[in-house]
């Protein structure tokens, strides 16, 4: 099996992860409000090169998470696995975090019923998710949703989970049919498995033209003007 490495900054979670022959070496996570991504992923990243006691020249694949999710944790992301790409010469896996918090959910022991609910915060009451079928990739497009009583009406049972599922918390106590699954986040380490599939498969990605999948169009306001003195 091959070595790759597992880059997932979508969220608050920075988090990298090498793997080889289905075994996680070493991996780095990091959760903060302050978005740490930009000092921290290529850090990460020769820590667990050094910690594993691997050679660049020994990696074969890179897996990168592509969202949806923050727009500045994306790109570091997408930018740093694109450059080990280039430079070393290897292929681009890019894997949905939707897919990796339903790994990340499975290996965590927690009971999963129902349909599987996946959730990032798009702010407000906002958050991407799709319906995902367990042990297997989806096809199907992550969109922005608003939670309401309308959504557990019409997705009841299921089993939420994420930071989109978190941060709406008290809204599950009194849902009926819904299961929140508390703490889940996209490790990369969970990414793993799936990056290994993808590689057996000859499933890459092009590396000139894989960008993130950003969920939503961006927020952008212009700054206001100061007052002329």
């Amino acid at each position: 099996m091959p070595l790759i490495l597992c880059i997932e900054t979508a969220t608050k979670l920075c988090s990298v992860a090498l793997g080889r022959d289905g075994q996680l070496l070493a991996h780095r996570d990091l959760e903060s409000e302050k978005h740490v991504h930009a000092e921290k992923v290529n850090v990460f990243i020769e820590e667990v090169m050094r910690e594993a006691g691997v050679a660049w020249k020994d990696m074969e694949a890179v897996a990168v998470g592509i969202g949806p999710g923050s727009y500045t944790g994306l790109r570091i992301g997408t930018s740093a696995a694109k450059g080990l790409c280039y430079a070393l010469d290897i292929p681009i896996i890019g894997i949905s975090t939707l897919d990796t918090l339903v790994a990340s959910a499975e290996r965590s022991g927690s009971e999963l019923g129902g349909h599987l609910w996946p959730m990032i915060d798009a702010r407000r009451m906002e958050v991407f998710t799709r319906r995902t079928t367990r042990h297997k990739e989806s096809n199907m497009q992550a969109t922005p949703v608003v939670l309401d009583a309308d959504w557990i009406a019409t997705h009841a049972p299921a089993t939420v989970f994420g930071d989109g599922a978190d941060k709406a918390d008290t809204f599950w106590e009194s849902a009926p049919g819904i299961v929140h699954v508390t703490g889940i986040r996209p490790l990369a380490s969970a990414m793993l498995a799936i990056a290994e599939e993808r590689f057996k498969a000859g499933a890459f990605n092009n590396l000139a033209y894989l960008v993130p999948n950003y969920g939503k169009a961006a927020n952008v306001t212009q700054p206001r003007k100061r007052p002329a003195v």
